[in-house]
């Protein structure tokens, strides 16, 4: 099942932090809190299953960024909504810092239909 998941045609990936401004500093935040504000976000991202493959990477320590996300899925439209869903989460709008953005194919473009079962 998981290697059916990952031959997915198309792909975003955006690196992230958590904020540590004054006012916004999410490792001063109770962890209860931020237990709490973490399960609503999870909650949104689950609500994708079978639609969209989150894959989390973590990076603390080797770049700018605390871990990256990757979003594979068969219909941008999923990848479009589930980002647009998330930005607007407490944990996103608040706390969380997005590096650039990138999306792809994970395949050649004349591949693409039959990839999606188009033909």
């Amino acid at each position: 099942m998981v290697a059916r998941s990952l031959n997915k045609a198309l792909l975003a990936f955006y690196p992230m932090s958590k904020a540590r401004e004054p006012g916004a500093n999410w490792y001063k935040l109770p962890f209860d809190e931020r237990r709490k504000l973490m399960d609503g976000h999870g909650k949104i991202g689950r609500r994708y299953t079978g639609r969209v493959l989150q894959l989390v990477t973590g990076a603390t320590g080797l770049d700018d960024n605390e871990w990256g996300v990757t979003l594979l899925a068969d219909d941008l439209t999923a990848i479009k909504k589930i980002v647009y869903e998330l930005r607007f989460d407490e944990v996103t709008a608040s706390y969380g810092r997005v590096g650039g953005f990138w999306v792809g194919l994970t395949c050649a473009p004349a591949d693409l239909p039959r990839r999606l079962g188009l033909t």
